[in-house]
């Protein structure tokens, strides 16, 4: 059986700004996203696009969304195995490959993730659920580059 699922988000920019130069015509990147009964995310384009480096932009939204979606996925596999987490990290990476006439696409993405388990036993297996996870993962599968993983796990 399948279910389907909408997600909705409104973006709002306008021109309300001067251009960044006033030789080039670029305006600034920065905008709003609004979700229902969240609060708005302001972004921009990242400082190498000539955007707000203190913002939060598209290539950082998409490796943060990979980087929840797979611990919350690995948070699942766990509790059907049950292995009780004590903590996890993730330290990870993705590699953006731009070309000169603008376009560019994410090569690679590679997780780090370090998890705490109670059971000293169980760390082998803790391991290898990072595999199960991946395979469920809503937003590694949506992606069409490789995403590594280099999990790592000790107990208390």
């Amino acid at each position: 059986m399948i279910f389907k699922h909408v997600f909705r988000a409104r973006l709002d920019w306008s021109k309300d700004s001067p251009p960044l130069s006033s030789s080039s015509g670029i305006y600034s990147k920065n905008h709003r996203i609004s979700i229902q009964d969240k609060v708005d995310l302001h972004v921009s384009a990242a400082k190498a696009f000539k955007g707000d480096p203190a913002l939060y932009n598209p290539e950082d939204l998409l490796l943060s969304s990979l980087v929840s979606c797979h611990m919350m996925s690995y948070h699942y596999v766990c509790s059907k195995h049950h292995i009780e987490l004590v903590s996890y990290t993730d330290e990870a990476e993705a590699t953006l490959e731009t070309h000169t006439d603008g376009s560019g696409r994410f090569i690679k993405v590679t997780l780090n993730p370090h998890v705490c388990v109670t059971d000293p036993n169980k760390i082998q297996l803790a391991l290898a659920l990072h595999a199960e996870a991946s395979k469920l993962c809503f937003i590694a599968n949506s992606c069409n580059f490789p995403i590594i993983h280099n999990p790592t796990c000790t107990s208390i």
